[in-house]
């Protein structure tokens, strides 16, 4: 076996796609204090615990490992700035940051895609980190697209999407899910179909925004959910996944994420994604599917 090199391991972490977030507490001045951090993960539904992780060599190792809790604050694809501002060795790292404290008390920032306010429930050794595992004892989230980090790089739905876009045909449609339920319109073929639009000189990003805005929700882009080949069109088709924050939508209806109820969607690809989706839902774990509409991978999002 080949030793380990660190430097080949940080490269090799570095080619998955993580969430940004920032890490907040207060110091025992009461001073709030924060760390850019994508070493964040659930560990436990009930109770519902997260965790993240400290280098040994941080500036806030003894504030973080003696404090009573923290937050983890998702931050939303606007937030590049702040994902640098608390990433640099910077003296007042909130002096240009709008936040206030949680309902557990730890410092949460404004505009993000969701926090975590946690209480401390251990603090584990592992190497040149510890694992702080926090206990949630309060949390908030929208439909704000995150901001994500791959290959030494922020990644955006706006990015990733613009990035996919060709001279060859291209559509794009919105996999709008709410509680367990997604939007379905009529396909003008007796059955259903999902929303859906054809990207012009606009861009994909700005295409579905448009998309999205015609539906008469309060819905945003998240993740680029699909991406593949539609041989027998002949174009390119990009699937959004979407949350909705309310509203009533002006075409079409919501359906529940069942076999029966799927029965009526005639794009077989379509319908091949619905089904996905409704079993990655139920065990909370997602992919990007990349291919054609007969076949390709899943690439899981770490």
């Amino acid at each position: 076996m080949t030793p380990l090199d660190p430097r080949a391991l940080r490269t090799a972490f570095g080619t998955f796609m993580t969430g940004v977030t920032v890490v907040t507490t207060h110091g025992e001045d009461g001073a709030p204090l924060g760390f850019t951090a994508n070493s964040f993960s659930s560990v436990s539904l009930d109770p519902p615990m997260v965790l993240v992780c400290l280098a040994n060599s941080s500036q806030n190792y003894d504030a973080l490992v003696n404090s009573s809790g923290f937050a983890v604050n998702i931050l939303a694809e606007t937030q590049i700035g702040i994902s640098n501002n608390f990433a640099r060795p910077v003296v007042n790292r909130f002096a240009t940051v709008e936040w206030h404290k949680g309902p557990f008390g730890s410092p949460i920032l404004d505009g993000t895609s969701a926090w975590f306010d946690c209480q401390m429930h251990k603090v584990v050794e592992a190497g040149d980190h510890v694992i702080l595992i926090g206990q949630v004892e309060a949390f908030d989230s929208n439909s704000a697209p995150g901001l994500g980090y791959a290959r030494g790089a922020y990644v955006t739905p706006s990015t990733t999407s613009d990035g996919l876009v060709q001279k060859t045909n291209l559509v794009v449609s919105a996999l709008i899910e709410k509680d367990g339920h997604v939007l379905l319109v009529d396909d003008g073929k007796g059955g259903l179909a999902l929303p859906e639009q054809v990207v012009h000189g606009e861009g994909a990003s700005a295409a579905v925004k448009t998309l999205l805005a015609a539906t008469g929700l309060n819905a945003e882009a998240g993740f680029v959910y699909s991406v593949f080949e539609d041989v027998g069109r002949k174009r390119q088709h990009i699937s959004f996944l979407c949350q909705t924050a309310g509203g009533e939508p002006k075409n079409g209806v919501f359906v529940p994420l069942t076999g029966a109820a799927l029965d009526d969607v005639t794009d077989p690809a379509i319908l091949t994604m619905l089904e996905r989706f409704a079993a990655e839902s139920a065990i909370g774990s997602y992919g990007i599917y990349y291919g054609d509409q007969k076949s390709g991978e899943i690439r899981p999002i770490t």
